[in-house]
């Protein structure tokens, strides 16, 4: 081989890796993080996990990135170490589906039916079709399955340069004989496994040993441990992505690597002392691209089956690579316990922006949560004062106020990365919602330390001012209800009711405070408790407009129309029947003692 051809089977290599990278992409966006919530939704039955990692390998096209997936669900405690091992098992045999795809290169027959199935036939097909679909397709959809199209159509392009630039290699005795040196178990194993360890993937390793399998000079003997070796490689970008992770993540990467080096000593153990025996005429015969798939799949298959029933000893096998240090496996648990929320903004899962947005919004409602809990402590503070309770508003506040660090830090990163308009439209609406669900414990801070005033000095309403007070307050709690579970459950019928509960608790602020100032001149109540209750009566307005925020931008997102301010004054100023009816229902349910009822 001349520079020329090096410089050819070089650029096929880079053109091929490119290809699956595009593909990969693609059907990762397509797929848009159904697969990720396959996975999230697993049950405790290891054949169960053993079908999904399949199916979820299958589809994204990488086993790397599944157990990766896989390492940042258990990190997070979403997945249990025991649920990971059946899905690793299942991802190792759903990683060959693209050696089969790539075996179609070898295709021998002359037959037209048999030409049209070789990709040098139809790839050129796909990648005008996708060319078509990426330049002129507004449908996000189509322009999807462009890239899948031109990512097979490069791949298979790629793959057919690199064959043909080693063909000449045939006739090297050079190269023939650095490949009879890999019959020897331990080298072809080494080889393989650096090889995939180089380029983090084990289904571009095997598609390179595929394309050099074209020369003829490449045997089944060499090429059994090369495969070998290559599952091994596979298992270091899980190993990597487990840097820094729990522990329990760290030893689901450790199941997959002794998955792979326990099913290879086994399958080479078994394969070997067969051929010694019987003595396989295979052995020395030139591998063809289907003959690799065949032998990729069958250990696969092989190892699943065999190492299926002792899940339960690569898990031990596992917790004793990773030790738990005396008393620290409880505290361990409290904490991941404490921090399963914010465990979710793994940045292991950025490399899927389906599931990090969708992680992220489940960190959103649980912020939310937390954000409506101190609220209505501080609420009940109000009427009942508890300085324990006071303690666990302000420790819910300092919880929020780390949620929103999190959440918007990781939000930020996510933006930079490629996503579809579905998930770019949910990262719009946590970006805004965040801000406002971190003013409302705010608030509640503020509310809180407004009833340790009212206890501190002995401030007391009369009972009309109570009452109204009391009248107002639930207002707010539905309203922070209604905007919390319209967010949750990601309900826009909820939502549209927030807006018309605004304006109420809008009039409500006008009237308390006009009604208090009333009887201050009759004498009824206390300037003391006048600078009191105006000051809670801003922050419960305050409130219920972060709320309105909540519920817009839901609204706005779903409609796909960011003008927030726009869509307000529409509904108001419209007089909307259905905003109009739902504002009397509102204004009727929330009304004050001796207010009279307006004529219709």
């Amino acid at each position: 081989m001349d520079i020329f051809g090096l410089l050819t089977m070089i650029g096929g290599i880079a053109l091929f890796l490119f290809g699956m990278q595009v593909m990969g992409d693609g059907l990762g966006r397509i797929a848009n993080g159904r697969m990720g919530k396959v996975l999230e939704k697993m049950t405790d039955s290891p054949y169960k996990g053993v079908l999904l990692g399949l199916l979820v390998t299958a589809v994204i096209q990488s086993s790397s990135a599944t157990t990766v997936m896989v390492v940042g669900f258990v990190n997070s405690g979403v997945m249990k170490l025991s649920q990971a091992v059946g899905v690793i098992m299942g991802a190792n045999i759903g990683t060959t589906v693209t050696s089969w795809l790539l075996s179609l290169t070898g295709i021998q027959d002359d037959s037209v039916f048999m030409q049209l199935l070789k990709p040098s036939s139809f790839s050129p097909v796909l990648a005008v079709i996708g060319v078509f679909f990426l330049m002129f397709s507004k449908s996000e959809k189509k322009h999807d399955a462009g890239m899948i199209m031109m990512g097979f159509a490069v791949l298979m392009f790629g793959m057919e340069t690199m064959s043909s630039a080693v063909a000449p290699l045939a006739d090297v005795p050079e190269f023939t004989n650095i490949l009879t040196m890999f019959k020897n178990p331990i080298l072809g194993v080494l080889a393989g496994l650096i090889l995939t360890a180089a380029i983090q993937s084990s289904s571009a390793s095997v598609g390179i040993l595929q394309s050099l399998c074209t020369t003829g000079a490449v045997t089944y003997g060499a090429v059994f441990p090369i495969i070998m070796g290559q599952n091994i490689g596979t298992c270091v970008t899980a190993l990597i992505s487990a840097v820094g992770a729990s522990k329990n993540a760290k030893r689901a990467a450790f199941v997959h690597l002794y998955f792979n080096i326990i099913g290879t000593i086994i399958f080479m153990a078994g394969f070997y002392i067969a051929h010694a025996i019987v003595g396989f005429a295979f052995f020395d015969e030139a591998a063809t691209p289907a003959g690799i798939a065949v032998v990729h799949s069958t250990f696969n298959i092989v190892a699943t089956l065999i190492l299926l029933p002792f899940h339960k000893g690569l898990e031990k096998l596992a917790i004793l690579t990773v030790r738990d240090k005396p008393g620290e496996a409880g505290e361990e648990a409290e904490q991941e316990a404490a921090d399963s929320a914010l465990a979710l903004l793994d940045n292991r899962f950025l490399a899927q922006p389906s599931i990090a947005v969708d992680n992220s919004r489940d960190v959103a409602v649980r912020m939310a949560h937390l954000s409506r809990k101190a609220l209505f402590k501080a609420l009940e503070n109000v009427f009942q004062f508890d300085k324990e309770r006071a303690g666990q508003v302000e420790k819910l506040e300092n919880k929020v106020d780390l949620f929103e660090d999190t959440l918007g830090t990781y939000l930020i990163k996510l933006s930079s990365r490629d996503l579809n308009e579905e998930d770019s439209q949910k990262l719009s609406m946590l970006l805004h919602s965040v801000s406002d669900i971190e003013r409302i414990s705010d608030h509640a801070l503020n509310i809180s330390e407004k009833a340790q005033e009212i206890y501190d000095k002995k401030v007391t309403f009369s009972e009309q001012g109570r009452r109204e007070l009391e009248i107002f307050t639930n207002a707010v709690r539905d309203i922070v209800n209604m905007a919390v579970d319209a967010l949750e459950n990601d309900n826009v019928e909820l939502a549209r009711q927030v807006e018309p509960l605004e304006e109420v608790v809008d009039r409500l602020n006008d009237l308390v405070k006009n009604r208090h100032i009333m009887r201050l001149q009759t004498g009824e109540c206390s300037l003391d408790s006048g600078f009191i209750l105006n000051d809670l009566a801003v922050n419960y307005e305050r409130v219920a407009d972060h709320c309105s925020n909540i519920a817009v931008d839901l609204i706005r997102i779903h409609e796909n129309d960011f003008e927030v301010h726009e869509y307000l004054d529409d509904v108001k100023n419209s007089e909307d029947p259905e905003f109009m009816e739902l504002y009397r229902e509102d204004r009727d349910k929330y009304r004050l003692p001796d207010e009279k009822k307006p004529q219709k």
